[in-house]
């Protein structure tokens, strides 16, 4: 009986108790069962007790000597999975998935420790691994307009999108939560929106622009001409939009353009334009929905120098004081 097996069971049922999001489960399950198999195969341990800070060290060498894709949890969905189609297989594993796979390992046996299951926790005596972030460049003005230019907004599946990404990039929200509003969570005479599905499942306001409010009035009238549905950026059919059927439109338009443009980037890239025009951490920490300032300057501190410089220029001293 492998003992660790039945652990990340017991783990992952804590993990749905506490209301945690499909992807973050998934992804601790991933991690789990992929290091479970290689303490199984490599080191012969079947018992979370048994492990040492040594073994996790050995694995995240393993992994980076194996590359992508060479090891699966269950070697029945390497078909499943297209991994003979994939050309990034054998390729260096990054150092932030390392990072994410040792944060969901770290977490797994800080509750095992909890539990009682481990007198001492291995992963105590293990270095953080430190992400690698790559500085994510404004999209300019001109590239802004090039992409909501390739919209025909007077079909209504393209103006649901085009309406989407604006209010991404307005307000800073995160696709999965837009998506779940519904028309009586947008307040059009104040400038703001009812958050109920969140990352953080606490409710909370995003706001957005007038220039936005004419946006949103003229597609909400459009809207109730043509479906009933109760969510405000319905499907076709009236159903709830998934997330993958936005970032496909998203890679259609971009394409059509020569622009990358994808869901998340514009919620970087409201994050960094409120800062270059003079907003502070604090606030936009509230907006965005961090549990606090630093994980917000950790996620935006990826400036590159051009942005840095003209943000100086905007707010040189000298160039700012009558002397």
């Amino acid at each position: 009986m492998n003992n660790f097996l039945i652990e990340i069971d017991r783990y992952m049922m804590d993990c749905t108790s506490r209301g945690l999001s499909v992807k973050t489960m998934r992804s601790y399950d991933q991690t789990l069962r992929l290091f479970q198999r290689y303490l199984n195969d490599k080191q012969s341990i079947t018992k979370p007790e048994s492990v040492k800070p040594e073994h996790i060290r050995a694995y995240f060498t393993y992994i980076r000597e194996r590359g992508k894709y060479n090891a699966l949890a269950d070697d029945n969905m390497r078909h499943v999975n297209g991994l003979h189609n994939r050309r990034d297989v054998g390729r260096p594993v990054s150092e932030t998935t390392l990072a994410n796979y040792q944060r969901n390992i770290v977490a797994f046996f800080n509750y095992l420790y909890r539990e009682n299951v481990v007198r001492k926790n291995p992963c105590d005596g293990v270095g953080k691994i430190r992400p690698q972030r790559k500085a994510k460049a404004l999209l300019t003005e001109n590239e802004l307009k090039l992409f909501f230019s390739s919209f025909d907004i007077s079909r209504f599946h393209e103006f649901r999108t085009w309406i989407i990404a604006r209010l991404i990039l307005d307000s800073g929200c995160r696709i999965g939560e837009l998506l779940s509003i519904v028309p009586s969570d947008i307040d059009l005479r104040n400038g703001a929106i009812l958050l109920r599905d969140t990352k953080s499942k606490h409710e909370r306001f995003a706001y957005f622009s007038q220039k936005m409010g004419r946006n949103l009035r003229s597609w909400l009238e459009y809207r109730d001409r043509y479906t009933d549905s109760p969510y405000a950026f319905p499907s076709n059919r009236g159903n709830k939009i998934s997330v993958h059927s936005v970032g496909g439109a998203f890679r259609k338009h971009s394409k059509l353009v020569g622009v990358s443009v994808q869901p998340h980037q514009l919620r970087n890239n409201f994050a960094k334009y409120y800062l270059l025009n003079g907003g502070d951490w604090s606030t936009l920490s509230r907006i965005l929905g961090h549990s606090s300032v630093d994980v917000t300057q950790q996620a935006y501190l990826d400036f590159t120098d051009k942005e840095v410089g003209n943000k100086y220029h905007k707010h040189s001293p000298l160039n700012n004081l009558n002397i």
